[in-house]
């Protein structure tokens, strides 16, 4: 299975303890961040990896080159930047099959279930499947709302909380067809859920969640980049 990991971000919060690289190669428990997750997917049958790059790639280029271990490696580079949803629209050209492939945000890691996220993409016929993350309080990411079957609904950046919620986790099931006629804008960045995934919805896309209670960081902040070698050193030890 391909994989098409979006690492162009700026990575502007964390940069006053990481500068020298862009924020997926930050160092944790000695290796880059980037490292951990090929790790992960790998496992689960990931064996070819496109990544969506921008600021600071050549330090990406330079360290995996073609390959890491047994995966092979390819690039879509953005000469500007150009969001997440931006990023992945460049990167669909560079993926070899015609079938299902994986997503993700290369500064996040979240402990999901490829298997459990195929059963559920393929029973509903889904056009995308959205790993989700139920948190106690929402106070920095979008919402994501779901209705009885698992199919979402709605997409909600305005929806900071208090209280519990259902969040985006960055790992997501696709199908090519289902971004046909869904080009980028020609000027300035594309978010994913602002502006692609909700255009989606409007066009009739089939959206599903998956709920998923396994370990989750997202390193763009200083205090959770902290929290990762922890996480992921727990991980390497299962």
């Amino acid at each position: 299975m391909e994989a098409i990991v979006l690492a162009g971000g700026l990575g502007s919060r964390l940069r006053p303890i990481v500068s020298d690289v862009p924020k997926p190669m930050a160092p944790i428990n000695g290796c880059p961040f980037l490292e951990h997750l090929f790790d992960y997917w790998m496992d689960q049958g990931v064996g070819r990896f496109v990544l969506s790059v921008g600021y600071k790639h050549e330090v990406i280029e330079k360290h995996f080159g073609n390959r890491y271990q047994s995966a092979e490696i390819d690039y879509a580079v953005e000469a500007n930047p150009c969001g997440t949803a931006g990023g992945l629209l460049l990167s669909l050209p560079h993926l070899r099959g015609p079938g299902t492939f994986v997503v993700m945000n290369g500064d996040t890691f979240f402990e999901v279930k490829l298997d459990a996220m195929r059963r559920l993409h393929r029973d509903r016929q889904a056009d995308l499947t959205i790993a989700l993350r139920e948190v106690e309080s929402n106070n920095r990411y979008g919402g994501v709302g779901v209705d009885d079957q698992g199919r979402i609904t709605t997409f909600d950046n305005r929806a900071r909380t208090s209280g519990r919620a259902l969040i985006n986790g960055g790992v997501y099931l696709a199908e090519k067809t289902a971004f046909v006629g869904m080009a980028s804008e020609p000027v300035g960045p594309v978010s994913l859920e602002e502006q692609l995934y909700p255009r989606m919805l409007v066009v009739g896309r089939r959206l599903y969640g998956l709920l998923s209670s396994g370990r989750f960081i997202d390193i763009g902040i200083p205090e959770d980049y902290h929290r990762a070698a922890s996480i992921l050193q727990g991980l390497q030890g299962d």
